[in-house]
């Protein structure tokens, strides 16, 4: 499965955030991501700090269009920590496995 040819879908407030079990399937597919309690993350490192500051504009275009927002730190100069769970439901969904996958195509 694609999952970079997914869209994400509205979640609603109420639903309940996937198990364990299945986030890990889902990581398997996302290469780069790790599991953090109720979220996924990946760290990236950039030659400098106008490369990180492009990609973080790649990402912010493509959360926009997905309707799915990480949350984006930039330490140090060069180094970016994304991190990734459905605020709605309190943990993740599908939607953030389908961003990191997007995420992940972006160069």
């Amino acid at each position: 499965m694609d999952l970079s040819r997914k869209r994400c879908v509205p979640c609603e407030g109420g639903a309940k955030p996937m198990a364990e079990r299945e986030a890990r399937k889902y990581l398997r597919m996302t290469e780069g991501w790790r599991l953090k309690n109720s979220s996924i993350y990946r760290d990236m490192e950039f030659k400098d700090f106008a490369a990180a500051m492009r990609f973080v504009d790649k990402v912010a275009a493509a959360a926009e269009r997905e309707g799915h927002h990480p949350d984006i730190y930039l330490h140090s100069w060069n180094r970016l920590r994304l991190t990734l769970s459905t605020h709605a439901i309190g943990g993740l969904s599908i939607n953030d496995f389908v961003l990191a996958s997007k995420i992940n195509r972006i160069r």
